[in-house]
């Protein structure tokens, strides 16, 4: 029996490494669960090896836009809807449920990476707190990884496989936190009326 205690023992002792600086799950729950408001600047790596960037205005729960530079591309949510405008074009901005993508899963009223298959990979690489997570109840949406640094907890990336495998990486460049935000920013009816009704 000491023998099975001792192999156990050095077994785990082997396997905890990978999390022995963490950020546990908890804490970063309660990190998302925090943020009301926020914004900042972005860098997305797209499927196709493109690269944007532009700036981020973030409002919990369920609220985020993207301003893309140099290129009249917007996408909202809000209303439980996610909408894509195209400058480019004369057609109605594509839409769709918004809790038909992973980012669902940090726009969320209460996020709880503790709950039962939300989380199948939580791990440390000597630099950031990296969390796969997937939504226990539509795993075929896709998955988010966000990356997270310590000290204090900090939201830093998050890269999303859709449904199709395809990977989208956004890379924040420090969100500023607890400011104001109109709620015009997330409004995609006012945003097609400002448009001329598209």
């Amino acid at each position: 029996m000491k023998r099975i205690l001792l192999s156990l023992s050095l077994v785990l002792t082997a396997a905890s490494p990978a999390l022995a600086d963490a950020v546990p799950l908890r804490d970063l729950s309660r990190y998302l669960n925090d943020i009301e408001t926020a914004q900042g600047t972005f860098t997305q790596i797209n499927a196709d090896g493109s690269v944007d960037t532009g700036d981020i205005y973030l409002h919990r729960p369920g609220r985020v836009r993207f301003e893309y530079d140099g290129d009249d591309l917007l996408v909202i949510a809000g209303g439980q809807q996610v909408a894509i405008f195209d400058g480019r074009s004369n057609a109605r901005p594509e839409q769709y449920p918004l809790d038909e993508t992973p980012l669902n899963l940090i726009l969320a009223r209460n996020v709880d990476l503790g709950r039962s298959g939300m989380v199948t990979r939580h791990s440390f690489d000597d630099t950031s707190t990296r969390v796969l997570a997937q939504d226990p109840d539509r795993p075929e949406i896709g998955t988010i990884e966000m990356v997270f640094t310590g000290d204090p907890v900090q939201l830093r990336q998050w890269i999303i496989t859709d449904g199709n495998g395809g990977v989208t990486t956004v890379v924040l460049g420090g969100l500023e936190e607890g400011m104001r935000l109109s709620s015009r920013l997330f409004s995609i009816q006012q945003e097609i009326n400002a448009r001329g009704g598209q």
